[in-house]
């Protein structure tokens, strides 16, 4: 080639030759990068709506969805018996609890120490396949990093010429009583070899009680995305320094009785919120403590939302503003042209003349929220994982992932909605409100603060999906006011045009193009289906919530791809860890999978879209290579 064909990106292979000085280390790069293209298709594991219920997360994530059970079994079938292949599973899961409930037992012997290592290193080593020797090393434990390293990749069979050297590390481990923390180690390594990629489609905030502990376990866990829910927006916006989300955060946590989470996790003390409550409610009869603090935090919280419409009149919610509809004297609040009793005539703070406006005690109780969730230093590190780590959804290997809908009008257009003199729809609408909430987490400007408590409950919110009727609820005994309408997006898109026309949008075509969704539970009682629209549209709400599990019948689904396809994974609800180490009680429930896309051959790394990436690293190695050939760049 002449030098004035290479110009354009002359600029660029000088860059790229700091990295590849030779000839020699670019072509063996490209060797390098051929060869991952035909690794196995790393697995990928989807779960969705966690809600704070720290023990049915860290099970899910401990068993992968069953992925290690799977393997077990392959790996195992013919040499273990049911039940010995159950307790190796839950040693992997368990490995701490399992050990003590041995020890107790009298069952740690030297020789089921070293048959355990044994089947634990085969498995590690089956499960490493998928992965080049130097990202496994990455994987491997600091302290027990050479010895695995040494096992991993050289078989243990008798027949090979390293058994007497492997035997003899094994038995050197168990002669030193490092046995048990070898065991944790290998155990942590097999779970971080089952599973590549974990994305969590929203919200893992609210109702249980731990979701403080389950963002720990995910910022531990390495090779995570979030895509955002509207339980999790209305956290990252109370972080931000939005008046109206802290609000619902606290009024949230009050109503599920998760206040530990506030108080105890992250600091956020409740104090003058009761105190306010006990002064201004304590007249009421028949009310507890928590009754009072809910309604104090009720009416703060509406008074908020009202500000934040009357602001931006484009969201066209003044319907939601009701504080100005209610009667006191009548006992009644007015609703869509229809005066409903109230439950309680009982609102000693609010101004008819001026129903938005905060009491100087109602004032005061905001200062000091807004103060404690500003020094909340480990709300803080939870919410910048969020942001770092999470958008508002995410297209990877032919599907899309978000949490609640792409909105659509009755039509099956895309919703239109006006903000900044843009009107604003499909892709472009989720764009505009991801960057509305990372402007919010950087400059803390009131627009972008209102946006995160649209995102929470607004009427076209990606993210929500739904009317939300938080006063109707606390305030309307009649249950006929309490039915919040939908996005038409959840009815629409259960059809195949629909669905194919939201994945086109976001630049997916084609049979396997799939829409990942959370957020709303499927009622397998009633003969609902996680799989719609011929499937391309798959809806893994984890079901992780205990409150769900009468009604849909199910502790919901979770989503496993990895190099046989696409499989979705059902599951009984958690009875807890005791159950799950004496009785080896696992999650999946009697139909444990459904192939929802199996492959005909085992996918490869050249299937996805990191093999999309890697190819067009090859091609500019390429391209530097024929440089350096063709004397146009001189080797250093």
């Amino acid at each position: 080639m002449q030098r004035s064909e290479y110009t354009e990106d002359l600029h660029y292979l000088r860059l790229l030759a700091r990295q590849f000085p030779t000839a020699r280390a670019t072509y063996a790069e490209i060797i390098n990068l051929q060869a991952i293209l035909n690794l196995p298709c790393a697995t990928e594991h989807f779960i969705s709506d966690v809600h704070g219920e720290l023990e049915a997360f860290t099970h899910i994530r401990n068993n992968c969805s069953g992925v290690i059970r799977e393997r077990v079994r392959a790996l195992f079938g013919h040499e273990l018996d049911p039940r010995t292949q159950a307790d190796l599973c839950t040693l992997i899961y368990y490995p701490d609890e399992k050990l003590d409930l041995m020890r107790a037992q009298g069952d740690l012997l030297p020789e089921w120490y070293y048959e355990v290592l044994v089947h634990l290193v085969n498995l590690a080593r089956t499960l490493s396949d998928a992965y080049t020797r130097s990202h496994v090393r990455k994987m491997l434990p600091d302290d027990y990093g050479y010895i695995i390293d040494e096992l991993l990749h050289v078989s243990l069979g008798a027949a090979s010429a390293h058994h007497a050297y492997h035997k003899s590390i094994l038995e050197s481990v168990i002669q030193t009583g490092a046995a048990e923390d070898f065991i944790r180690s290998i155990a942590e390594l097999i779970k971080r070899l089952a599973v590549d990629t974990l994305h969590v489609v929203g919200d893992v905030y609210d109702r249980g009680p731990r979701a403080d502990r389950i963002l720990d376990e995910l910022m531990a866990w390495g090779n995570v995305d979030v895509q955002w829910g509207n339980h999790d927006i209305a956290w990252m916006g109370a972080a931000a320094g939005s008046e109206v989300c802290m609000a619902q955060v606290v009024r949230t946590c009050v109503h599920y009785d998760t206040l530990g989470v506030l108080e105890s996790s992250y600091g956020v003390s409740l104090r003058e919120l009761a105190l306010f409550a006990d002064a201004t409610y304590a007249h009421e009869p028949g009310t507890r403590r928590v009754h009072r603090i809910e309604k104090a935090i009720n009416v703060i919280l509406f008074k908020l939302m009202e500000q934040a419409i009357a602001r931006h009149p484009n969201w066209e919610m003044a319907d939601r503003c009701l504080l100005g509809a209610i009667d006191l004297e009548a006992g009644t609040v007015r609703i869509g042209g229809r005066d409903w009793p109230l439950s309680t005539t009982d609102f000693p703070t609010l101004d008819p003349a001026h129903p938005s406006e905060l009491t100087a005690g109602e004032r005061r109780v905001m200062d000091g929220l807004a103060d404690a969730f500003a020094d909340s230093d480990r709300l803080r590190r939870h919410v910048q994982f969020l942001f770092d780590h999470g958008s508002v959804y995410k297209v990877c290997n032919g599907r899309l992932l978000f949490h609640g809908c792409v909105p659509l009008d009755a039509d099956g257009s895309f919703s239109t909605l006006v903000s900044d003199g843009q009107e604003l729809r499909g892709r472009a609408y989720l764009d505009y409100v991801e960057r509305m909430a990372r402007r919010a987490w950087h400059t803390h400007d009131q627009l972008a603060l209102d946006w995160m408590w649209y995102l929470w409950c607004g009427a076209h919110s990606p993210l929500a999906g739904r009317v939300m009727k938080t006063f109707e609820r606390a305030y309307v005994a009649d249950e006929a006011a309490w039915a919040e309408p939908q996005d038409p997006y959840f009815d629409l898109t259960r059809t195949p045009e629909v669905a194919r026309l939201v994945l086109a949008e976001f630049g997916l075509v084609g049979p396997h193009a799939r829409i990942v969704n959370g957020h709303t539970p499927v009622h397998e009682v009633d003969g609902d289906t996680p799989v719609r629209a011929d499937g391309h549209l798959l809806v893994i709400d984890g079901g992780f919530c205990a409150a769900y599990h009468k009604t849909t019948g199910i502790a919901g689904y979770t989503l496993i791809a990895d190099a046989r396809g696409l499989r979705l994974k059902a599951h009984r609800p958690f009875h807890g860890v005791t159950a799950a180490l004496t009785a080896n009680e696992d999650i999946a429930s009697a139909h444990e999978s459904i192939i929802e896309d199996a492959s005909e051959a085992p996918l490869r790394v050249n299937d996805t879209d990191t093999g999309a990436a890697i190819r067009g690293q090859i091609a500019e190695l390429e391209a530097l290579l024929s440089a350096y050939r063709a004397g146009i760049l001189a080797e250093r």
